[in-house]
């Protein structure tokens, strides 16, 4: 059994270089000429090009854990997704599983998505360089000690962010976010002092700052739940060794008050208040939303 784990692991990690390799030359080649050719029509025909090559990639990555795994992904949706429309996705965050989950919703059925990332994960081989052609949004985050050291560079982190999101106004995206942060475990969550059964504290100021620079362009939030039945968090060698049977994805379409897109949150309490209360209750509902459907089984 364990062999025949290991050959069913080493076997997609091979299908998924080939497929990458496959498609990363043409994708960079896209990407310089969208980069170099200030021509806007040509820079949005090479837009849609990546695109495509990452949505095919998607596409066949969700093929091969279909062929090669046994794992059933069990997705429970109230929303009709349409390719045209721009979402904004919060998940929770437990494992590199999530990701495949994700991409077996979305893709191909909503536009692809993107994560805002750290600026330094551009320098990532490869990865950074797809991350790049892509147009992720690399982030440049201010610490408060640096704030309180260059008060000149409060607003700047937005700023950056606001002119990468100008290339999302030619083309619908959906945008994702993990409020946590970081991936659920116990230890975290005992360290926190959470006051969720099964979320670490969500992290309101990263919604806030993508929602600020969005705008409401980004009016549909796609509240999105992962859990995992067997009762406890694979790691992404169970998925790739097919030792994961089911996956349950829960997709809830939830409504924001416009006023959340137009406030200041770091520098007006009062909307900041707002803001977290928004949050709380969000992943409140979620909470209780995995105890609901874990009793459903």
């Amino acid at each position: 059994m364990l062999v025949l784990q290991v050959v069913r692991a080493v076997t997609i990690c091979l299908l998924i270089l080939v497929i990458t390799l496959v498609g990363i030359g043409p994708m960079m080649l896209m990407g310089l000429v969208k980069a170099l050719v200030p021509v806007k029509w040509l820079q949005r025909l090479c837009s849609a090009g990546v695109m495509w090559i990452a949505e095919t990639w998607a596409e066949g990555l969700k093929s091969i854990f279909r062929l090669m795994t046994p794992t059933v992904w069990d997705i429970r949706s109230d929303v009709t997704l349409a390719r045209d429309q721009p979402y904004l996705v919060v998940s929770n965050h437990q494992s590199w599983v999530d990701i495949p989950a994700l991409v077996e919703v979305f893709n191909r059925q909503a536009p692809f998505f993107k994560f805002f990332l750290k600026k330094e994960l551009i320098w990532v081989p490869l990865v950074g360089l797809a991350f790049w052609a892509l147009d992720y949004p690399f982030m440049k985050r201010y610490s408060k000690e640096h704030l309180e050291k260059h008060p000149e560079d409060r607003g700047k982190d937005l700023e950056i962010t606001q002119r990468a999101c100008e290339k999302f106004h030619d083309l619908p995206v959906t945008v994702v976010n993990f409020l946590e942060g970081t991936r659920y475990t116990p230890a975290k969550h005992r360290q926190q002092g959470s006051p969720y059964r099964h979320l670490l504290r969500p992290k309101s100021g990263g919604i806030a700052f993508v929602m600020a620079a969005l705008g409401e362009q980004m009016r549909y939030l796609l509240d999105v739940t992962i859990v995992y039945p067997e009762g406890r968090v694979p790691g992404f060698w169970e998925l790739l060794s097919g030792q994961v049977s089911r996956v349950i994805v829960d997709v809830r379409s939830r409504t924001v008050p416009p006023e959340l897109f137009v406030g200041d949150y770091a520098n007006d309490p009062d909307f900041r208040d707002t803001f977290q209360a928004w949050v709380r209750q969000l992943w409140e509902q979620k909470d209780a939303r995995i105890d609901e459907i874990r009793r459903q089984g």
